[in-house]
């Protein structure tokens, strides 16, 4: 990373002090190293077989566990409980057509109902479908539909060490490449992660994802955007992407 792109970073750090107050604490169950070295090895070393009375620092996802504000619980209240026709999906539907300009959208109860249904809509057996590297549950439903996933992010995103402003951006040449070798009819669509979950939440630029639309869209794919922290990786593109 140049010294410019360094510089607008440091100005842009916030004090050591959360903006936020605390209002409520939940009881943790304390628990001794050797109880927690069992937990672990009764469970195969995978932390997805834990049982959460187990664990003393929950630090395995930040998908749908964080603390609500004040104002979330709030609206939880005020939110209509209709069971259809709920005015809730109307506001849902008017913002996503304002801020993504969809006309159509279908909700779901969390990401993995919506990777369930664009694999198994879009994939047929023995498709190839590359992506700004894998996510576990993502990958999982692309092969459970008869699917291959390859990585097509830049060389950077593998290294922790190196210094880059956009780790999740794709490597156009290797998704060249891939398209080459399998051909565009084997390839459903592109799945591009805005941020990189499992680079550590790495950005991709405005350009780049310019860049991979124009080249899917010249071959016939489908560009399909994970958006799930499309926010945070707005606020990168405008610290650290000119234009």
């Amino acid at each position: 990373m140049d010294t410019k792109h360094l510089a607008r970073m440091n100005r842009t750090r916030r004090s050591w002090a959360e903006p936020y107050k605390i209002k409520m604490v939940e009881r943790l169950r304390m628990t001794t190293r050797e109880e927690r070295l069992a937990a672990i090895k009764e469970a195969g070393y995978n932390t997805f077989l834990l049982k959460s009375r187990d664990v003393y620092i929950d630090l395995l996802t930040d998908s749908g566990t964080s603390a609500m504000s004040d104002y979330q619980w709030a609206g939880m209240m005020m939110g209509d409980e209709a069971y259809s026709g709920s005015e809730n999906f109307y506001n849902l539907e008017r913002n996503v057509q304002k801020y993504y300009g969809y006309p159509y959208l279908v909700p779901t109860h969390q990401g993995r109902g919506a990777e369930h249904l664009i694999s198994q809509i879009l994939i047929k057996p023995g498709d190839v479908v590359p992506g700004n590297m894998y996510f576990t549950t993502t990958r999982l439903h692309q092969e459970l539909a008869g699917g291959m996933f390859v990585d097509v992010i830049v060389d950077e995103a593998h290294d922790p060490t190196f210094i880059h402003p956009f780790k999740g951006n794709v490597d156009l040449m290797k998704f060249n490449k891939v398209i080459a070798i399998h051909s565009a009819e084997k390839i459903p669509y592109i799945t591009v992660g805005a941020t990189v979950n499992m680079a550590g939440g790495q950005p991709i630029s405005m350009a780049n994802m310019r860049d991979v639309y124009t080249m899917a869209h010249n071959h016939g794919i489908k560009v399909i955007l994970d958006a799930t922290r499309a926010v945070e990786n707005a606020w990168f593109i405008k610290q650290r992407e000119d234009g």
